[in-house]
């Protein structure tokens, strides 16, 4: 199935990922993003518990594609914290007692928020039904308008007027100006096949939203790693230069198309037991040649284990203790989500990446050897994280016994 990558702003922030074109924005936000407090109910646009604001408007995005949201605002309850509107709906939904269990409150702050914002003097058979959309599950609708309407009331005896449309600036459905956005990642692939002569720097913008960059993501996992390779360090700076080349190096990596100005489009096969799953994503590199330094920053999702992944790679190459050796240092920050997310809470993980950038250096070393006239480079193997963690246990269990015998 096709993937669909998309660049958008959560809660003052900004998110890509790839998607599958059926995926909608209430599990992109939950799965990808961690952001559970858009519930989901009853997934066919009636119950509004997975309510939340595309471009400040309320939304359902049960109904909503994550596709569709190309380039929009999205605020979840989450993003609510510091609103005005919605630290008053809270206070007022505690002191009404308008809730019980709490599942449906997400949807019904975002459309109170609404209600309060755009309509003036509203009668409370005019709140009812402009809170009809949002059902509880507790029936306590009593509390709900209450609240909702004392709110209201007081923030217009503040003088504080309705906002007109409260946000709507079209017809449509909430977030249907994007349709134009979302045809510009295939405008501008047809301008570069034109031959477009835009800068790299003047799209730079876009494509750092498009791998995941982002100047507050922080990683939940990092680590530091060196390795020394048996070259000099002029071939190895270059070599990490060749983009297809360093992927084919990498166990389970390779690009699905050729890199343009620095982003590059690939996908990375991984085994860990029982499941496999196929990373398709983006990356954007940039090269120092001063420092001879780079840096890797991208994201990709698995459409099986719905597992998603962002992370980024900062490397140096540096001459090693001989001429005909160099040292590359590696920086890996990554955070995984889904299914898969348990491998990287795993204390293995570090005993994984030794083993990973090790079958790495074996791959690079290799292709950096003089080689047979016409023999094909060696292909990296699939990543398989299992049988590296059955080995990696099998290796502590052997220095186990070893040391408990040698007490013995």
């Amino acid at each position: 199935m096709s993937m669909t990558h998309i660049a958008l702003t959560v809660n003052g922030s900004p998110v890509a990922g790839t998607v599958e074109p059926r995926t909608n924005l209430a599990d992109f936000l939950r799965e990808t993003h961690n952001l559970t407090g858009t519930h989901i109910g009853c997934e066919h646009g009636v119950c509004g518990a997975c309510t939340l604001l595309i471009d400040g408007v309320p939304a359902r995005s049960c109904i909503t594609y994550a596709a569709a949201c190309e380039g929009a605002a999205i605020t979840t309850v989450e993003g609510l914290d510091n609103d005005e509107v919605a630290t008053e709906l809270r206070a007022a939904f505690s002191r009404e007692h308008a809730l019980q269990c709490g599942y449906c409150t997400p949807g019904m702050l975002a459309s109170a928020r609404d209600v309060v914002l755009r309509m003036d003097n509203p009668s409370e058979y005019e709140v009812r039904v402009a809170m009809s959309g949002n059902l509880c599950r507790c029936t306590g609708y009593v509390g709900i308008i209450r609240a909702t309407m004392s709110v209201l009331q007081a923030r217009r005896a503040r003088g504080i007027a309705p906002l007109s449309g409260a946000g709507r600036e079209g017809l449509g459905p909430v977030g249907s100006g994007h349709a134009s956005a979302m045809a510009a990642p295939a405008a501008a692939v047809a301008a570069r096949a034109a031959g477009d002569a835009t800068p790299a720097v003047a799209r730079s913008g876009s494509r750092a939203a498009a791998s995941g960059a982002d100047s507050d993501w922080k990683p939940h996992t990092t680590f530091d790693q060196s390795f020394t390779v048996r070259h000099p360090v002029d071939t190895v700076w270059e070599f990490f230069g060749r983009l297809s080349e360093i992927a084919a190096c990498l166990p389970g990596a390779s690009l699905t198309g050729e890199p343009v100005d620095g982003h590059v489009e690939g996908k990375i096969r991984v085994k860990v037991g029982p499941i496999a799953a196929e990373f398709n994503g983006v990356a954007d590199v940039t090269r120092d040649e001063a420092t001879r330094s780079g840096t890797i920053i991208g994201s990709g999702k698995d459409a099986r284990s719905n597992s998603a992944t962002r992370g980024a790679i900062k490397y140096a190459v540096k001459p090693g203790a001989t001429p005909d050796e160099t040292r590359v240092d590696v920086q890996v920050g990554f955070t995984l989500t889904g299914v898969l997310a348990q491998f990287s809470r795993s204390g293995l993980v570090q005993d994984v990446a030794n083993r990973l950038i090790g079958a790495f250096v074996q791959n690079l070393e290799a292709r950096l050897s003089p080689q047979a006239e016409g023999a094909a480079p060696p292909a990296a193997a699939e990543f398989d994280a299992g049988s590296l963690m059955t080995s990696m246990i099998r290796d502590r269990l052997k220095a186990l016994f070893a040391k408990l015998f040698r007490r013995g």
